[in-house]
């Protein structure tokens, strides 16, 4: 029986056609365990049953609300199955932010990482429709005397009711029943403008995307990658789920997020994604290490970093050139990479926001040649890419094949094509100002393509800054800018009808700190840290240096310090780790106020 083209029909051509081979690794407990494809099915096909059997079925919602582990792909793909629609929440939402999911989507299922996530389902019980919550891990639960908690072992029992071979000749019955058509999946905005919407995605959307970036960037069962970033995200989606379940590549699941980085060192995977934040602290740990460094590393460190960028600007490289950079890559950027955990990384992805071309271009100096990509939840994730042998530094690449790209006479970015969403979940007056009665996508992003096709971000159509002096100034491309120094983390622009550019800074306290402390600064936090006089000047410096990359009228003219980090608890960050920037100026008026009452310095 052909099975109709969705996820599921690619879990079934790996289990058939390669069921020995690994399809999964995680790590636990500091050891890694393997899972072939045929496990991987059989899970799926137990989960399925057990969710089944629990009366979950067409058109419901099963919520998930854990991190990165195969069991969250199991419950992702078993909801699917059954024609049901998986609904992904982040870890770092409140219990508030998690109980307006659940009702919104009518989740019945919720299921949770551990106890932490499971004592914010029972806080929200009462108020919506959920019938139990299943927990993956648990530990610390066992004392919890309710039938509302379901541990993930004894969920699987209910799955069991079928020996083997009629476990997985229902569950292929089920497969081939499945409408491509049909949404299968609801990715949650970030929401920085307001309440997060729900973006209604199908097997039919999914697999034009995950077959045309499988086929452009040449991902092959021998490739592996690494998933860390919260899978309710569509961008991880596609590189955790999508992709290696077309390709066939691995998965491979570290121990947690707080071990990202020895992870990562471990698997060097093949294909990477990251978006702008994980790039720059990667770029901030080389910096620092290098400021500690004897003067001769430092020396060679920025001859080879001189040679890699002549390397990277030169269309026809000298065999001078050559050696130089055989040399650089022997004597520095090899051990870079290694410690980075990208030494074997051949297809690496920055996306989900704007990053910097002057970061780009000092990682592809070192020898990792990162493509930017571009898209939204409701493209599915990408419309646009640099192809790892055609990069454009300071573009986020060519159309994807399948999918069309025009510039409205506003400069709005508007895409059309088979990765379009469905729609939003309960929201018919949201998606018909998205999506217009010709079938384009109306992005709010606003854009310029060259005469190769490439596409260059300017801005969001809402958060263009306009000078009194009537300038149209981008706050991203600002505060990516910004972003470079290794001491600030964050940067929100400001200057809408004023007449000059200032900021609102976030020191990155780690590195603050460590300068500090050379400078024998005593300091206990970040508080702390940012009313002494000498933090002020340095990131004061830092602003002059980096202003020298800007137009006159786009430099930073006055900044102040955030008194705090920013957090998502107190509504000053998406789960994403966006700035929500009305919330930001409402939170932080009187802190504004006295930069335009007067005060030009931090």
């Amino acid at each position: 029986m052909t099975l109709p083209e969705t996820l599921t029909a690619q879990l079934w051509h790996w289990a058939e056609t390669t069921p020995s081979s690994v399809a999964i690794r995680h790590k636990g407990r500091g050891l890694w365990q393997e899972y072939t494809w045929r496990e991987f099915l059989i899970q799926v096909a137990k989960t399925a049953r057990a969710l089944h059997n629990t009366q979950i079925g067409r058109g419901d919602f099963v919520a998930i609300l854990a991190d990165n582990r195969p069991e969250w792909l199991y419950v992702d793909l078993a909801t699917q199955t059954l024609g049901a629609r998986s609904v992904g929440i982040y870890q770092t939402n409140p219990a508030e932010e998690v109980r307006f999911i659940v009702n919104h989507s009518g989740s019945k299922i919720l299921f949770c990482e551990d106890q932490e996530q499971v004592d914010k389902a029972i806080d929200i019980r009462s108020e919506t429709q959920l019938s139990s919550t299943i927990a993956f891990d648990s530990r610390g639960l066992r004392h919890y005397d309710s039938d509302f908690i379901v541990h993930w072992e004894a969920f699987l029992e209910k799955g069991e009711d079928l020996n083997e071979a009629e476990l997985l000749s229902w569950f292929h019955t089920l497969s081939a029943a499945m409408d491509p058509e049909e949404p299968s999946m609801v990715i949650y905005t970030s929401g920085t403008t307001g309440e997060p919407k729900g973006a209604l995605i199908s097997n039919a959307n999914v697999m034009q995307l995950a077959h045309m970036s499988t086929a452009e960037f040449k991902v092959s069962p021998q490739d592996s990658v690494l998933s860390y970033l919260p899978l309710c995200h569509i961008a991880e989606k596609i590189f955790t789920l999508f992709i290696p379940l077309t390709s066939g590549a691995v998965t491979h699941f570290g121990e947690s997020i707080e071990t990202i980085q020895a992870d990562l060192a471990e698997v060097s995977p093949t294909v990477f994604l990251g978006v702008p934040r994980i790039w720059e602290r990667m770029h901030s740990r080389i910096n620092l290490k290098m400021k500690d460094a004897s003067w001769l590393k430092r020396s060679l460190y920025r001859w080879a970093l001189q040679q890699g960028k002549l390397y990277q600007h030169a269309t026809s490289p000298t065999i001078g050139l050559r050696l130089k950079r055989w040399f650089s890559d022997i004597l520095i950027f090899r051990a870079l990479q290694e410690r980075l955990g990208l030494r074997r990384v051949r297809f690496a992805v920055s996306g989900a926001a704007p990053i910097s071309p002057d970061l780009i271009e000092w990682f592809h100096s070192i020898g990792v040649g990162i493509a930017e990509g571009y898209g939204q939840t409701e493209s599915t994730g990408v419309s646009h890419c640099n192809r790892p042998d055609d990069v454009r530094i300071g573009t986020v690449g060519q159309i994807m094949p399948g999918m069309e790209c025009r510039i409205a006479e506003d400069g709005e970015i508007l895409l059309k094509g088979p990765a379009v969403f469905c729609g939003y979940l309960h929201n018919d007056k949201a998606t018909a100002e998205t999506i217009d009665q010709d079938g384009w996508l109306h992005t709010g992003d606003i854009g310029s393509e060259d005469s190769d096709g490439f596409l260059s971000i300017t801005g969001r159509k809402k958060e263009i800054i306009i000078t009194s002096g009537g300038k149209n100034l981008s706050p991203e491309r600002l505060e990516n800018t910004l972003k470079l120094s290794e001491y600030i983390k964050e940067a929100v622009t400001l200057g809408d009808g004023q007449k000059y550019v200032a900021a609102l800074i976030q020191i990155e306290y780690e590195t603050t700190s460590d300068w500090a402390q050379r400078k024998k600064l005593p300091h206990t936090s970040y508080a702390d840290l940012v009313d002494k006089d000498e933090v002020r000047t340095l990131i004061a410096s830092e602003i002059d240096r980096l202003n020298e990359q800007l137009a006159r009228v786009e430099q930073i003219k006055a900044f102040r310090f955030f008194p705090k980090e920013l957090h998502q608890d107190d509504g000053e960050l998406t789960p994403t780790q966006k700035v929500k920037r009305k919330a930001i100026k409402e939170l932080y008026a009187d802190l504004i106020d006295t930069i335009y009452q007067g005060g030009r310095r931090g």
